[in-house]
């Protein structure tokens, strides 16, 4: 496993982190692939054994059973100081909004419940899950401030936003002396590049690190088209994200799986080993064995500048999809619900 500073944090984490959503409660879920506390402690306990010391999971994942079985996990296989947990949280409900709870609370309400489903004093990430249009910026970063000044986060980091969001509240905290955003997870993988437009120069330049999540395109960059699985077959939201491009992303997955095969390894090796070209640590989702393992032998895959070019080459625009395109309805105008009760949450 290979290690690297997270962006301007004082972390040290493991080039794959492993992304939590697949673990908890399948009654408090939407998928049918959500592992229970004995398999997902299994899978916890491998990629600790593989160098992964990074770990990703939210409250909105199967009702906080995720935070709690992971919590529970790294409590007994590894020691606190060792490992790097973030997790994330969700803006405010039409409830709250309506009983006059500010971001502040929100906030604070939503980091206790986070700490305490992860049996922990503090998290070293926490992360604004996706922009919340309904509540002020200053409230956001203020709330986020007295987080890390308390004590109950290390630094914190942002999700599912665009390069201009991430920029003003940056700007906003710099200004009123808070604490800035040390990283930002999107939706970025081998056929889905947007966030290079745009995203990927404001990281570079401010040093914020990138933790995309769908690396593998919810395993289409995984296996050949035509070779099934359970959740190819029931992940509606993925067939939401990559059907209507399926044609054009075809081109790059058998280009894929052709220099798998020259070069002995699997899909997922070579498209991870080309993500770690241009992010952090990619967010990789494990409900097996094999996830993990495939996954940290990515780490050790260079691939050469043709192989590189050779993989870029037949991209083609793509449009926003998920809870992007959710954002942008949201800029619109368009208002967008979010419940803090059995959540369909993803990325």
């Amino acid at each position: 496993m290979q290690y690297t500073k997270l962006g301007n944090a004082d972390l040290r984490v493991s080039r794959i982190c492993m992304g939590c959503m697949g673990f908890g409660d399948a009654k408090n879920g939407q998928h049918s692939w959500t592992l229970d506390e004995e398999h997902s402690r299994a899978i916890i306990r491998r990629g600790l054994e593989l160098g992964v010391n990074f770990f990703d999971t939210a409250i909105g994942y199967q009702s906080g059973t995720s935070e709690q079985y992971v919590g529970r996990a790294l409590r007994d296989f590894a020691k606190r100081d060792e490992v790097v947990v973030a997790t994330k949280f969700l803006p405010r409900t039409p409830e709250e909004i309506a009983a006059g709870v500010s971001g502040q609370q929100h906030i604070e309400r939503m980091i206790n419940t986070s700490l305490k489903n992860l049996g922990m004093d503090y998290v070293d990430l926490y992360i604004y899950h996706m922009w919340d249009y309904q509540t002020p910026l200053y409230d956001i970063m203020d709330g986020l401030n007295r987080v890390v000044k308390a004590g109950k986060a290390r630094y914190i980091g942002i999700s599912n936003c665009f390069a201009y969001q991430l920029a003003k509240a940056n700007a906003l905290a710099e200004k009123e002396g808070f604490a800035r955003f040390v990283s930002v997870q999107g939706h970025y993988n081998l056929i889905f590049r947007e966030e290079e437009r745009e995203m990927a120069q404001l990281c570079a330049e401010d040093n914020i690190a990138m933790t995309p999540y769908s690396a593998l395109a919810s395993g289409r960059l995984a296996r050949l088209p035509g070779e099934s699985s359970k959740r190819l077959e029931e992940d509606s939201y993925a067939h939401l994200k990559y059907d209507a491009t399926a044609q054009q992303d075809e081109v790059i997955i058998r280009r894929v799986h052709e220099i798998a095969e020259r070069r002995g390894v699997s899909m997922t090796e070579v498209s991870l080993a080309w993500l770690l070209t241009r992010v952090t640590a990619p967010v990789v989702g494990a409900t097996k064995l094999h996830h993990i393992e495939g996954a940290a032998k990515a780490t050790e895959l260079t691939l050469t500048p043709e192989e590189i070019t050779y993989l870029e080459e037949p991209y083609v625009p793509h449009r926003l999809v998920g809870v992007m395109a959710q954002n942008t309805a949201s800029a619109a105008g368009e208002a967008h619900v979010w419940s803090t009760g059995n959540q369909k949450i993803q990325g």
